[in-house]
């Protein structure tokens, strides 16, 4: 039997060998495990500061407002002489300023001069001047601006190549990768700050495209139209909006990813302006009560609200109340996914595109048109024979209408109503004429003059069809009806009105 020192001794000697293998294990650990963030930047942003460049404009305004209130400052206030100069101009002889000028920020993408920004940062600029690094200055010319996705691209004329950085795949950027925003903050100079990706595909609706790489890199005034880097040098994203009460960072920054911006540059690049394709479709969102109505297990893709005329679609591929889901291999869950992939698109493309048609999928073959050819179009006003409702004509309640249904009364759409209400000659349906408050229909903003073309997708000829087929969707346990309804020019839309 031991005696008790040699005992103690015994449990001495096992802790502390147990003591030095967790050290051992917890060294190894921590040499293996990766770095938690880089150590520094420095190389990285030494061999990318001189293809950031300061943007500065000139705008010039007039100065037509002179008899404008100016501000009331006290007779021998210490300020007064600078109110005077900046509203009544030197000697006060109230000539204003007529030249606003702004800063933001650039990069270079091509050593003979091309560099990416902005739209907003030289929007309405009547003079561009770039500052390089090195103190250079030159004068820009304006390539082609991108509203949808708030890009410019400007071209300098340099004496010798210039340093450009290159553009990376922002598809790879995980949430959590580090990232190195570079810029001209308040005008400062070029700065550089270091953050995470905190989200991606952010919406904030800044535009038809809005897929955002969000980051805490500290983005302010002066930083939009820079660069969002990776930590291997490249440019995975324009850094353009802050949200921010202040106007300065609160470490929520957004910036446009290159999967978006790439193909926007190239096109500004050869043709000076964009070239998406073009569907020719009116779309809205598959909300949850359309989804119910169209007994969706849940609610997706996009829903076809009207056919623009004059476009790629001209044999019926598509119809009004048809839902898009899939798109040239991509599928649509909503309907920005949908705007992207057609907008992504080279005109003239030949796509398969998935839609469900009365509880089916089948797949419809489309030739892309041109997305700005298409604007044109659906801007333009729809032609009406009719001659709209005059100030002494008599109202339409003096017509035989129907009894209530969902909250509004309804009428055959003849010649009369027609012309009482103003609707275009190639509308066809049933008419609203009157829409009690508080009703069901109200809660979805149907209006007196509009027109119930399909109630759960079937044609409506009359106010007896709608009654009806209510009564039915009743009868079959549904909640909802899903209508189409025209305005007066023809353009379509869904709702769904309860029916309990």
């Amino acid at each position: 039997m031991s005696t008790r020192p040699e005992f103690f001794r015994g449990l001495v000697l096992a802790a502390a060998t147990a003591l030095l293998l967790s050290n051992t294990a917890l060294a190894e650990t921590a040499t293996s495990r990766p770095a938690a963030g880089p150590p520094s930047v420095a190389d990285l942003a030494e061999g990318l500061l001189d293809a950031v460049v300061n943007i500065s404009i000139s705008q010039n305004v007039k100065s037509d407002d002179d008899d404008a209130p100016m501000p009331q400052v006290p007779e021998g206030s210490p300020h007064q002489e600078f109110f005077d100069e900046f509203f009544r101009g030197p000697g006060g002889d109230g000539n204003r300023p007529r030249t606003v000028n702004s800063l933001g920020s650039g990069f270079i993408i091509d050593p003979t001069g091309f560099i990416v920004t902005n739209n907003h940062v030289i929007q309405d600029a009547d003079d561009i001047e770039v500052n390089f690094a090195n103190g250079t200055k030159l004068k820009a010319k304006l390539v082609g601006t991108d509203s949808k996705t708030d890009l410019a691209l400007l071209k300098v004329e340099p004496k010798k190549p210039l340093k450009a950085v290159s553009f990376g795949d922002s598809r790879k950027i995980r949430i959590g990768d580090w990232v190195m925003v570079v810029g001209n903050p308040f005008g400062l100079g070029v700065s550089v700050s270091v953050g995470v990706v905190s989200a991606r595909g952010r919406n904030i609706n800044a535009g038809p495209y809005d897929s955002f790489i969000q980051t805490d890199a500290a983005i302010n005034r002066g930083n939009s139209g820079g660069p969002l880097f990776n930590m291997q040098g490249e440019v995975i994203g324009i850094n353009t909006a802050i949200l921010s009460q202040t106007g300065m960072s609160v470490g929520i920054g957004f910036a446009v990813p290159t999967e978006l911006a790439m193909n926007v540059v190239t096109q500004l690049k050869e043709f000076g302006e964009t070239r998406r394709g073009w569907l020719g479709v009116r779309i809205q969102p598959v909300t949850d009560d359309i989804a119910e109505s169209l007994k969706m297990e849940t609610p997706h893709g996009a829903l076809v609200s009207g056919i623009i005329e004059g476009g790629p679609i001209t044999r019926g591929e598509i119809k009004a109340g048809d839902i898009i889901v899939r798109f040239d291999g991509t599928d649509v869950a909503e309907i920005r996914d949908l705007m992207r992939a057609v907008g992504e698109s080279p005109v003239g493309k030949a796509v398969d595109v998935v839609i469900i048609r009365d509880g089916k999928e089948q797949t419809v073959h489309i030739t892309l048109g041109r997305l700005e050819d298409g604007e044109r179009l659906a801007n333009a006003p729809v032609s009406q024979n009719g001659e709209g409702v005059k100030p002494n004509e008599p109202p339409a309640a003096q017509l035989p209408a129907s009894d209530v249904v969902l909250g509004m009364k309804l009428a055959v759409l003849d010649e009369g109503r027609r012309k009482t209400f103003g609707i275009a000659d190639d509308v066809k349906g049933v008419v609203v004429t009157e829409v009690q408050p508080n009703s069901a229909a109200a809660e979805r903003r149907v209006a007196v003059g509009d027109v119930i073309v399909e109630v759960g997708q079937e044609a409506m000829d009359t106010p007896d069809d709608v009654s009806a087929r209510v009564e039915k969707l009743k009868n079959d346990g549904r909640r909802n009806a899903l209508l189409m309804i025209a305005n007066k020019t023809g353009e379509l839309r869904f709702v769904t009105v309860r029916v309990e």
